[in-house]
């Protein structure tokens, strides 16, 4: 009976109704990359898009990020700066303005960069996030000044601003207005900084190019979700420079770990009790009850650095990631 409800019933709805909004997606199954196992869609949506026996992390849209990371999922998104949709007036294999509409239609969003508010652990901050899916997050004038309008916000609502990065690097169809936003961002990030207010950089699955080369490289802490690919130029291209083999593992989260480029590595699962222990800490305010009994954050407390030393000193990653 449970198979007729939940299948057949809205796949004939969809069908009698093809405007009517999908109630199941078309391929109910997803192949899990490093294990080649089958998982059933709704299990993984439920698991925060993380395989539930191998623990590959899987890319995650925004909304959903947004769902899972506020608290009762409960945020407010932030009115963006409108800028020139096509200023270079690009073509390749087909227009820039068809490529924008393409991804807007697929994900529903304006361009890669979301930005919101809302409280985690009873605390107001200030998230964006970086959208994968569409045109690979890359880095544009919207974008840009996206995470520069997050960044100000957090700036007059004097809140920790936290960054879930995932890009391929600058956006190719805007050239040099693509590059100008590094600098734009790392001023803005700068602003932050001065005022005293945390800023937090999770890096995910991949995070490349012309983000990793300013704001995904400028925070406080830098958290990232296991497996992530995080480096600037390609492995292949760094061999091809070096002519040189690179060693196994190399530019993933846990051999940035070990040689010191990321502070931590941290499960999806834990990525809220450790962040909102964090802004609790980097705020010199009480940590929530809430987070009080939890493992992450009592980790994170008890490593911090000695009074006096500039540096944080964190868990390994396996702490973390205890429940």
């Amino acid at each position: 009976m449970n198979w007729i409800n939940n299948l057949v019933r809205p796949k004939i709805r969809s069908f009698l109704n093809p405007a009517a909004k999908k109630e199941t997606p078309e391929n109910l199954w997803v192949k899990d990359p490093e294990s080649g196992e089958m998982v059933f869609y709704r299990d993984l949506e439920a698991n925060q898009w993380v395989v539930p026996n191998s623990g590959y992390h899987m890319k995650i849209k925004a909304a959903d990020r947004l769902a899972t990371f506020f608290d009762e999922g409960k945020y407010q998104t932030v009115a963006l700066p409108a800028v020139p949709q096509d200023p270079l007036k690009f073509r390749d294999s087909k227009r820039y303005v068809d490529r924008l509409r393409d991804s807007r239609t697929k994900t529903g969003a304006e361009d890669a960069v979301t930005v919101a508010t809302g409280k985690l652990y009873g605390q107001d901050i200030t998230v964006a996030v970086q959208d994968f899916d569409f045109m690979g997050g890359s880095l544009g004038l919207a974008a840009g000044a996206a995470i520069v309008r997050g960044l100000e916000t957090a700036l007059t609502n004097k809140t920790a601003f936290i960054m879930f990065a995932a890009s391929g690097g600058a956006r190719m169809q805007e050239g040099a207005l693509s590059l100008m936003q590094m600098p734009r961002t790392t001023v803005a990030v700068q602003r932050l900084k001065e005022a005293g207010l945390p800023y937090i950089v999770v890096l995910t699955n991949p995070t490349t190019g012309g983000v990793t080369a300013s704001y995904a490289m400028l925070g406080d802490v830098h958290i990232a979700e296991p497996g992530a690919l995080i480096g600037f130029a390609g492995a292949r291209v760094i061999e091809q420079t070096i002519r040189e083999k690179l060693p196994k593992g190399f530019q993933r989260s846990e051999y940035l770990y070990d040689h010191g480029m990321v502070d931590m590595v941290v499960h999806r699962h834990n990525l809220r009790s450790t962040i909102g222990s964090l802004v609790g800490i980097l705020t010199k305010r009480p940590a929530p009850a809430a987070l009080s009994a939890n493992a992450p954050a009592r980790v994170i407390a008890q490593t911090l650095a000695t009074p006096g030393d500039d540096d944080l000193v964190v868990a390994p990653p396996e702490a973390a990631h205890a429940e």
